[in-house]
Parts: structure tokens; sequence; C-alpha cells
């Protein structure tokens, strides 16, 4: 389960970009664009720091 959500995370920026970019192709607004694209940040840099071990001491 540790990996699962990581890389359902990263599966989802996958869909998002390409989403943005194909908002963006489309003609769409910016601010549509531009929210895609920030929800795919979010969701690459939360998988990304999710893989990340942890330093207790």
């Amino acid at each position: 389960m540790d990996t699962v959500l990581p890389s359902l995370l990263l599966i989802l920026a996958g869909l998002l970009v390409g989403g943005a970019v194909s908002l963006h192709r489309q003609g769409a607004a910016r601010g549509v664009v531009v929210v895609t694209a920030l929800l795919a940040l979010l969701a690459g840099v939360g998988g990304v720091l999710w893989l990340i071990p942890v330093v207790t001491s």
C-alpha cells in the first residue's frame, strides 16, 4: 500500500498534464488550463514527496 498511493498520484498528474495540453490546444479559457496544470503539479509533487523516506531521529 505504501507504493500504490504515490503511483496513483503520479498517474493522476500525467492525466491532468495531458488534459491541460488538450484544453490549451482546443482553445479553452486560460483559467481552466491554469487550474488543471496547477492540479497536475500538486498531484506530481505529492506523489514524489510521498516516496521520499522520512528520517526520524
